[in-house]
């Protein structure tokens, strides 16, 4: 004779275990698509609330469509939400903004100022500004990005010191055809990232680059085919300085303005970091392409080194992925 308790237990567990199924195994039970506009013409008025909104790990890639408008608004898309894109209407014009920066309230720091955090794996975002409107105050993030296989087209980066932020020891992220802009080590953190066909705007005298890379990996930083500019005010401008001893930081085929000093790579203020940091560069141009002038502890790529540059040979280096 079956325990009736036992009988009960097994019942309940079949008709919880079928509802989850059923949560699980139907996608189109949720929303995939969310628009947000200022003028209340979408599903929200704030990113924030579509992102509240979205499942996380979803059973379907998630699409966000913004509208033209300058969103002021700090976010964050969290580890949970995954494959996530951003989409928006035209670059100049869909703005997302925000001003904290290191020092403004008790707990405010360069890692918690940011105007943009993304920790989603791959994530993507088209045609947007990030913008950390704070000024020249210090250490303020426009974008954190610390998500795994994160691409970002089209987009427009505005800050002054630390504008990017590139976190995740072992996160791959592509830049591709954006506008970077700012003052000191504004491209910074321990991933391997890619820069293609990218702007890079110069504001200060001062470094480009300032990669913690983890030691052991073989990329950090990679500028491929980008043009390096420069406000007028500009007379000293440093590639790059390694912010942890395996920094590691390699422009190929890019332009190089006469601002560039022909030293091009910093220390960091300790000979020790020359021994393991790894600056480099390709075929570049410019006048401020001076290979003979460098310091004597960076690097020019021979054609046979500069062949694994490929974007399959960079990131498949961390994890096996493809763009």
């Amino acid at each position: 004779m079956k325990n009736p308790i036992i009988v009960k237990l097994i019942l309940v567990f079949t008709f919880v275990s079928q509802s989850i199924l059923a949560q699980t195994s139907n996608p189109d039970k949720y929303k995939y698509e969310f628009t947000v506009a200022k003028d209340g013409s979408g599903d929200y008025k704030y990113i924030q609330d579509a992102i509240d909104a979205m499942r996380v790990f979803p059973l379907a890639p998630i699409t966000l469509y913004i509208k033209n408008g300058i969103y002021t608004e700090k976010i964050e898309l969290s580890e949970n939400n995954t494959d996530v894109t951003f989409i928006g209407e035209s670059v100049d014009k869909t703005i997302i903004t925000f001003n904290d920066y290191s020092g403004r309230g008790k707990h405010i720091g360069t890692f918690n100022s940011h105007t943009v955090k993304i920790s989603g794996n791959r994530f993507k975002a088209e045609n947007i500004t990030f913008e950390n409107s704070a000024g020249t105050v210090g250490q303020a993030v426009a974008l954190y990005v610390d998500a795994d296989m994160a691409i970002f087209k089209n987009c427009k980066f505005l800050g002054n010191q630390d504008t990017i932020y590139l976190g995740g020891e072992y996160s791959r992220q592509l830049f591709e055809n954006c506008y970077i802009e700012g003052t000191t080590d504004f491209i910074f953190g321990p991933a391997t990232t890619v820069f293609k066909d990218c702007t890079i705007h110069c504001k200060s005298n001062s470094y480009i680059t300032a990669p913690n890379t983890t030691k052991g990996k073989n990329y950090g930083f990679v500028f491929l085919d980008c043009k390096i500019t420069t406000n007028d005010t500009v007379t000293k401008l440093y590639l790059g300085r390694p912010w942890r001893y395996w920094g590691k930081s390699v422009f190929i085929r890019c332009t190089l303005p006469e601002q560039i000093t022909p030293e091009a790579w910093h220390n960091w203020g300790n000979a020790e970091n020359e021994k393991t940091a790894f600056f480099a560069e390709y075929k570049c141009n410019g006048e401020g392409f001076k290979p003979t002038e460098r310091v004597k502890w960076s690097h020019q790529l021979s054609d046979k080194e500069a062949k694994s540059y490929t974007l399959e040979t960079i990131f498949n280096s961390c994890n096996p992925w493809k763009f």
